[in-house]
């Protein structure tokens, strides 16, 4: 397919970049770079990263930029074609039959099919973007269908043949990286790797996304949490917890919890795992040692 040098009026990584701002995703060169790669040569954009590091929300926010309605396929052990392509409506079909008699019925019309995600996508190229999230969930057989989707922007359905998409659609694909993905799937898309951002960033990520929370209490929350992430915890604090635990603060200390306890009594939106809030209890102290905003 040929190479869209401007979509919607993004024409380069720098605009894109100014636009996920607006829409409040701050992404740094590389992402925005990758994103725009993407766009331009109509190929699927795979992110990886640890959970929580802003995938999903990459996502959300280049759907936002394009104007476009995000189609998630969200995916798990044993998601099939079925689930993610189409399904046909079994019990419809079989009552038009018994209506129609003698009468010739085409069974595998429109009115009988019920499409998923992907052939949703197909159809309608140029008004949404497919998310398919958390593709490492997914099982290797899983994977392999995806590829001539993913190729050639097209579906085979047996009963009324190939579909494919007026031109390419704009697809994400996110991998927590809990295993490996196949070489094939990675050649077919421009990869990005999405890692906790350094503590400036993080901070600025926490005023652009809870305008209740003060810059000093940014950085201590910021601070806390990088110490956490140093910890052989089950599931670390993503980006997303950052930010809520320096709204949950917030809110505690304005309803009278002096700083830093208005910190500790918040940790359940850090830490959510019963195991790593024991791991973590004789220390707390000094881990948000500083957060005193």
């Amino acid at each position: 397919m040929p190479v869209r040098r401007s979509i919607v009026g993004i024409d380069s990584p720098a605009r894109l970049a100014t636009a996920l701002d607006a829409a409040q995703y701050l992404a740094d060169d590389g992402l925005s770079t990758a994103g725009y790669l993407a766009l331009a040569l109509g190929k699927p954009l795979l992110l990886e990263g640890a959970p929580g590091v802003g995938k999903t929300e990459a996502a959300k926010a280049i759907a936002s930029v394009l104007g476009r309605n995000l189609i998630r396929l969200q995916c798990y052990e044993g998601i099939d074609a079925a689930a993610a392509l189409y399904e046909w409506n079994y019990p419809r079909q079989m009552l038009a039959i018994r209506q129609a008699g003698d009468t010739y019925l085409n069974i595998y019309g429109d009115d009988f099919l019920i499409a998923r995600p992907m052939l949703d996508a197909l159809r309608n190229p140029k008004d949404s973007v497919l998310l398919i999230d958390e593709i490492d969930r997914s099982d290797h057989e899983f994977e392999a269908f995806l590829l001539e989707f993913l190729s050639d922007f097209q579906i085979s359905i047996p009963e009324r043949g190939t579909v494919r998409a007026e031109e390419a659609p704009v697809v994400i694909l996110t991998s927590n990286r809990t295993r490996e993905l196949h070489e094939a799937l990675r050649r077919r898309c421009v990869y990005h790797w999405i890692g906790y951002p350094d503590a400036m960033r993080e901070a600025q990520i926490v005023m652009m996304r809870a305008s209740t929370v003060a810059r000093e209490t940014a950085d201590a929350v910021v601070a806390a949490v990088g110490r956490l992430r140093q910890e052989p915890l089950a599931k670390p604090p993503g980006v997303a917890e950052t930010v809520e635990w320096a709204e949950a603060a917030t809110l505690l200390h304005s309803q009278g919890s002096p700083w830093p306890t208005a910190f500790k009594r918040a940790i359940g939106v850090a830490l959510k795992d019963q195991d790593d809030l024991e791991f973590v209890a004789p220390r707390i102290d000094a881990l948000i040692s500083g957060a005193a905003a």
